[in-house]
């Protein structure tokens, strides 16, 4: 907690405005620094002789602002300074660098082949209103009709009209966020999570909340908690591997959500960004919880990175608001590369070059563990990457610099973390990024920073 306290004689109407321009400004200049705590909105209410009310939407206002995060039963903490700036990947080439910080799938020259075969195929097999038409009810229900037997066979049943088809699982996230949760709403979601989901909201003017998490992923009992509150609207779930420490939430766990959610009348944003790749996954919740799910269905990082396509599965009465909200940010997917999923999905590709990427991935797997064997890191056979928690002593942005310094980039375990509560520092190492030598000499090089000692580096002059 810092001594800063806001100046009664300096708030004017609204309250709550002039009342977060004092914290805005103490933010500023360095009174308030990251992670200081902000005084519990009922202590602050009586001090300043406010509702609690008026200090719950300045909290929210600075939320917005992208200066401020919210915890669950910890309160409020100042964000670092450009926080939404860092990117957990490198946003360049990294010239000499080994590339370990951006989440790829595994490539070799099969799949430039691929798609080359798959360019013949559409110049010979293009639909004229593919390469024509404005309409998207004149391009895609063919196309929807394929992505609902497709997600039958997850066991989700979804209405081809109740299925939007977007660029990618970026746009189906924004889209299913933008229905699930109205701007001033809370969404909640685990307290490691997607990087793009803290921008997201607060480009929406959402509150976001972070959940405490254990090998199972998001627990119950906080959820539940959040929810008796009654401004949750929504949860925010990634939770088979695509998380950043590469959990499978189990069927229980998920049923128990589940139920929360419907206690309680909150609709679920469900990321299954890796869907079939996982072996044997729970079932989804969209299949636990259908009638409030909005279902992400990538295909990006389970077969090619050029093949940028999900599927939104939406519940009949949201079916309208994603439809609409889908158009005002994207229009529709990019038809041409729509007919090809849809001849990939039913020539069997997609299934080839899914079950490809988990031989590979086990492989990749096999050298991680060759090299990191003894670091207790975190994983699942199926996912595209590691998290491997640091010691104690040891900071992770001074880590990442460390080991890019010696020759590799990974990503810094803050760009995930949406709450404070029980932090380990950690850092995420994507295992597809590059080839398999070029792996192993990145994960010798994480492994010899980390048995150095932690000196902090000193700058060049």
């Amino acid at each position: 907690m810092t001594s800063w306290s806001p100046d009664p004689a300096g708030l004017h109407r609204p309250a709550y405005v002039s009342l977060a321009d004092q914290f805005a400004r103490a933010i500023g200049e360095g009174l308030l620094p990251a992670g200081a705590r902000l005084p519990p909105q009922r202590k602050l209410a009586d001090r300043l002789d406010l509702s609690v009310q008026t200090v719950s939407r300045a909290y929210e206002d600075l939320i917005r602002r992208g200066l401020v995060v919210g915890e669950v039963g910890r309160g409020s903490f100042v964000l670092p300074a450009g926080a939404e700036n860092s990117p957990p990947y490198l946003a360049r080439r990294p010239g000499e660098l080994i590339d370990l910080s951006i989440l790829k799938p595994v490539t070799d020259r099969m799949h430039l082949d691929r798609f080359r075969d798959g360019m013949r195929w559409l110049a010979d097999n293009l639909a004229a209103p593919s390469a024509l038409s404005f309409r998207p009810n004149s391009v895609l229900p063919a196309h929807q009709a394929v992505a609902s037997a497709w997600l039958r066979r997850a066991g989700i049943e979804a209405a081809p009209d109740h299925i939007v088809i977007t660029d990618g699982v970026t746009q189906a996230m924004t889209t299913a966020v933008m229905t699930a949760v109205p701007p001033g709403g809370t969404l909640a979601a685990a307290a490691l999570t997607h990087h793009l989901l803290m921008p997201l909201s607060r480009y929406l003017g959402l509150h976001l909340e972070g959940l405490p998490i254990d090998g199972q992923g998001i627990l119950p009992a906080p959820l539940d908690q959040l929810a008796r509150r009654g401004s949750l609207r929504a949860l925010y779930m990634q939770p088979s591997a695509i998380n950043p420490t590469a959990t499978v939430t189990g069927a229980e766990r998920r049923a128990e959500i589940a139920a929360i959610a419907r206690r309680h009348d909150l609709l679920i944003v469900e990321n299954d960004m890796l869907n079939a790749m996982i072996v044997d996954r729970p079932p989804p919740m969209a299949v636990l919880a259908p009638e409030r799910t909005l279902h992400i269905n990538g295909f990006t990082k389970t077969t090619m990175p050029g093949l940028r396509l999900a599927y939104l599965a939406a519940p009949a009465h949201l079916a309208a608001r994603v439809a609409n909200r889908h158009l005002v940010t994207n229009w529709m997917a990019t038809p041409a590369m729509v007919e090809l999923l849809s001849h990939w999905i039913g020539d069997g590709t997609v299934d080839d070059l899914i079950g490809w990427q988990r031989a590979a991935l086990a492989d990749r797997h096999r050298i991680a563990a060759q090299v990191l064997g003894g670091t207790g890191y975190r994983w699942h056979p199926q996912s595209l990457h590691i998290w491997l928690e640091l010691p104690p002593d040891r900071d992770e942005d001074g880590f990442v610099a460390q080991a890019r310094q010696a020759g590799v980039a990974i990503a810094s375990g803050r760009a995930f973390r949406l709450s404070e509560r029980d932090r380990r520092n950690a850092v995420r190492i994507a295992l597809g990024s590059t080839g398999p030598e070029d792996l192993r000499r990145g994960l010798v090089l994480v492994a010899e920073t980390l048995a150095r000692d932690p000196e902090p580096l000193l700058p060049m002059v």
